[in-house]
């Protein structure tokens, strides 16, 4: 039903705003799959609501120039321009997080995660609590699939519409993003 969900809304998109006409109704098409409430549908699915503002339009951007690749979601900002981006940030930006109430990390994956943190420096560009700022994304409490997957995905240069994260995912053992994933979701 969730992909379903996902085709229908990216159909929605596609249509030049024949449906949408209001802020509020073009992000309505977003809740097929990051969910109504700001939970989403998928695991391996990101959490907009509360995301930074900065980081949602530069996303949305790459996704539209193609520097991030995803066909779905290529295809539902296709068409939107700029205004509506930056429109669509900030209503996203202004919503509360939701809490997904994912388990804390085990002392172990604790402990590495941050041994990894101070290897590459997380906290650098995310902040020590991993809130996020201007463009950096928030990863507290993030969808674990989804950081697990984003982060193999800079490393392995699938995802490279931010060549500083690939070079520190490059500089990360698989075993240690997984702590981080798990450390990062549960904090």
């Amino acid at each position: 039903m969730t992909f379903l969900a996902c085709l229908g809304a990216m159909f929605v998109q596609t249509i030049p705003h024949a449906f949408a006409e209001t802020i509020e109704e073009t992000a309505a098409v977003c809740s097929g799959c990051h969910g109504e409430k700001g939970i989403p549908t998928e695991k391996n699915i990101p959490i907009i609501w509360g995301q930074m503002e900065g980081y949602l339009y530069l996303q949305l951007r790459d996704l539209k120039k193609g520097a991030r690749k995803n066909e779905i979601m290529s295809a539902i900002v296709a068409d939107m321009d700029r205004d509506t981006m930056a429109a669509l940030a900030s209503y996203f930006a202004a919503k509360p997080w939701p809490a997904l109430g994912q388990p804390s990390a085990s002392d172990k994956d604790a402990g590495t995660a941050q041994t990894a943190n101070s290897s590459v420096g997380c906290s650098g560009c995310h902040l020590d609590q991993y809130q996020g700022t201007g463009t950096a994304p928030r990863l507290a409490g993030q969808n674990h699939d989804y950081l697990i997957k984003t982060m193999t995905e800079f490393r392995t240069g699938e995802r490279g519409n931010n060549p500083g994260m690939t070079s520190l995912m490059k500089a990360t053992s698989e075993s240690d993003l997984a702590a981080l994933a798990n450390y990062l979701a549960g904090f």
